[in-house]
């Protein structure tokens, strides 16, 4: 099975909403954590939003399968258009160990 990890950054005090957003979809859990912005003035003038220093930084492992229906759903409950003020996306990831779903592959049985 391919996977993808999601990275969501939102305002503080958000990250229940997005763990919530990509739960509906097939998500099982995250990691948060806590960061701190660096957009300047300019950027808030550009976007036409007010930039919050604190922030979360959501990080999901996701089936590449629901990729699209996660997004669209962390898009709609916490975008750049709601309070949470998020972005989200995503990366590939090569390799997974410690799912219930991966199966160790022979080297590492026989270790």
């Amino acid at each position: 099975m391919n996977y993808e990890v999601v990275f969501c950054i939102v305002n503080n005090g958000f990250s229940d909403a997005v763990m919530d957003a990509a739960k509906r979809f097939g998500a099982r859990g995250g990691t948060i954590l806590r960061a701190r912005g660096t957009a300047n003035k300019e950027a808030e003038t550009l976007f036409n939003i007010i930039i919050q220093p604190e922030k979360e930084i959501v990080m999901i492992l996701i089936p590449s399968e629901i990729k699209n229906d996660v997004l669209h759903g962390l898009y709609g409950a916490v975008g750049l258009d709601t309070p949470g003020q998020g972005i989200a996306f995503c990366l590939p990831v090569d390799n997974v160990i410690g799912l219930t779903s991966e199966i160790p592959n022979k080297e590492m049985k026989d270790a």
